[in-house]
């Protein structure tokens, strides 16, 4: 089964978690320092936000999966439909192990797809253990071009961004 992801960029972090604990009338499944989220089940969204932006706003949007052949054919629809696609296959980001891969949109919105394998302690691994957070593969794009794959990764504007 699907469940729809929507992760924003906020300025203050814990008056968000006040705004959106009341707003859904539910604490965070998770928080850290840079981050939180919530694991609603009606609807059924992962709604995460963090202070790792350019801006505030809406960052990405996605589906999340249960289950690999689930995200299999989220990915074969993409590139049946000749979306450009950045497979990052196995990946750490947002606290979480994952396989995902990112398409975007006309516009320029990311499109995550992705399945969650389990939590890490850290937002992503590779950030542990450099002094600059990267979470896309050496060479993506950080950030997406009309009509391009999607990373979350470090820009111009934010070396830290990552997701």
């Amino acid at each position: 089964m699907k469940r729809f992801h929507v992760h924003m960029h906020v300025d203050d972090l814990a008056k968000s978690i006040a705004f959106y604990s009341r707003l859904f009338a539910a604490e965070p499944a998770r928080v850290e320092t840079d981050y939180a989220k919530w694991m609603l089940e009606d609807p059924r969204v992962n709604f995460a936000i963090s202070t790792r932006g350019d801006k505030p706003g809406v960052d990405h949007l996605g589906f999340q999966v249960d289950e690999a052949d689930e995200l299999a054919e989220l990915k074969a629809r993409a590139q049946g439909a000749d979306m450009a696609l950045l497979d990052e296959g196995a990946t750490t980001c947002c606290y979480a192990r994952s396989d995902k891969h990112w398409i975007t949109d006309p516009q320029g919105v990311a499109w995550e797809h992705f399945h969650t394998l389990g939590n890490i302690p850290v937002f992503n691994e590779a950030a542990a253990q450099q002094p600059q957070a990267a979470c896309c593969p050496t060479g993506a794009p950080s950030a997406p071009a009309p009509g391009q794959a999607a990373c979350c990764g470090p820009t111009a504007n934010n070396p830290n961004k990552c997701c």
